[in-house]
């Protein structure tokens, strides 16, 4: 799938397995964020939508105005954190450098990067829009 051409129908065609759509304040800041810490790419940005990639994981951003008639949009929290009980874990990210660009691009470290008994190094970063990001690798 070509995700700088692809047409909305098209891309929604061909969606599988399990899909992630973030609800955000500003998709260009969460954009910014999510390409400044973890090194995503957005496709297709605009200041409602952006297919984001994590290596080959697809996932999708919506800013709440495209919700106007979505059953979710009444359930959003009107103070942070609005994504409150979901980790978002990215396995293929260095927790340390992660976590030290976030604090420069004005994430909040819920936890610096640490050794867990489950095998992995990782941090607990929270975005402005209240989603916990957990990059980790596998620990030394």
């Amino acid at each position: 799938m070509d995700y700088e051409t692809i047409d909305a129908d098209s891309f929604g065609r061909n969606l599988r397995g399990i899909g992630l759509n973030l609800l955000v304040r500003d998709v260009g800041a969460q954009v910014a964020f999510l390409e400044t810490v973890f090194d995503m790419q957005a496709h297709q940005p605009t200041a409602d939508f952006a297919i984001i990639t994590y290596g080959s994981q697809v996932f999708q951003l919506h800013s709440d105005g495209t919700y106007h008639s979505n059953p979710l949009l009444s359930l959003l929290p009107e103070t942070p954190p609005r994504g409150a009980g979901i980790e978002i874990r990215l396995y293929d990210t260095d927790p340390d450098i992660a976590a030290e660009r976030a604090e420069a691009a004005g994430g909040t470290i819920l936890q610096a990067a640490t050794d867990k008994p489950h095998g992995l190094r990782e941090a607990f970063i929270l975005c402005e829009n209240g989603y916990a990001w957990v990059p980790s690798r596998p620990k030394d």
